[in-house]
């Protein structure tokens, strides 16, 4: 995980490829909307989407 300046980690790995079928990161399971605005998304937001990310990973509808 990558730190930004304000304290919330991104979940970016470094694998950037977004899966057709989910419309999800590969990497990172954001959505292509999530990572755009991620850079400027308050710490509140942030912890919103890595909240999203838990529940998709769990969510056996995901795709591996």
């Amino acid at each position: 995980m990558n730190t930004v300046a304000s304290g919330t980690p991104s979940p970016c790995v470094s694998l950037c490829k977004m899966n057709p079928d989910s419309a999800l990161c590969e990497g990172c399971w954001r959505t292509l909307d999530e990572i755009i605005m991620w850079s400027s998304a308050s710490d509140a937001v942030k912890q919103e989407i890595w909240h999203k990310i838990e529940l998709r990973k769990s969510s056996p509808a995901q795709p591996a």
